[in-house]
């Protein structure tokens, strides 16, 4: 199985000025972990997930006034449609994330959570 066939094409896209607790609540209202952060001053792509969220609560930092652009992780790995799901979940794994952005041509075409990988396996187990 590739990618493709894991990845969720829909993503949530939040912008670095949005606050921890819209970040939050679109992540929830989605039910998804995690929100591709855009930047279109010239950063780039950034990744937010519950788990940033999470730690900027712990430290007691105030998710009204904190902003995604200051706690998301820049360093992304980026997957590609094409490859298998062992190579996404082996680069998963090595990074010590739970999710990969998925591009196409230079642009995002999809998000892929380990929950995705595990799914897709278990169908795989499933049917054969």
């Amino acid at each position: 199985m590739r990618v493709a066939d894991g990845m969720s094409a829909l993503v949530l896209m939040i912008g670095p000025g949005h606050t921890l607790r819209q970040a939050a609540r679109l992540m929830a209202s989605r039910n998804v972990g995690a929100a591709v952060v855009l930047d279109a001053n010239g950063a780039g792509y950034g990744i937010l997930t519950e788990r940033d969220i999470l730690q900027a609560l712990a430290e007691g930092q105030d998710p009204d006034v904190e902003v995604a652009g200051d706690h998301l992780t820049r360093d992304l790995v980026f997957a590609a449609p094409d490859w298998s799901l062992d190579t996404a979940a082996d680069a998963m794994l090595r990074g010590g994330f739970r999710h990969l952005v998925v591009t196409e041509g230079g642009t995002v075409a999809g998000i892929l959570s380990m929950r995705d990988v595990v799914r897709c396996w278990n169908a795989q187990r499933v049917n054969a």
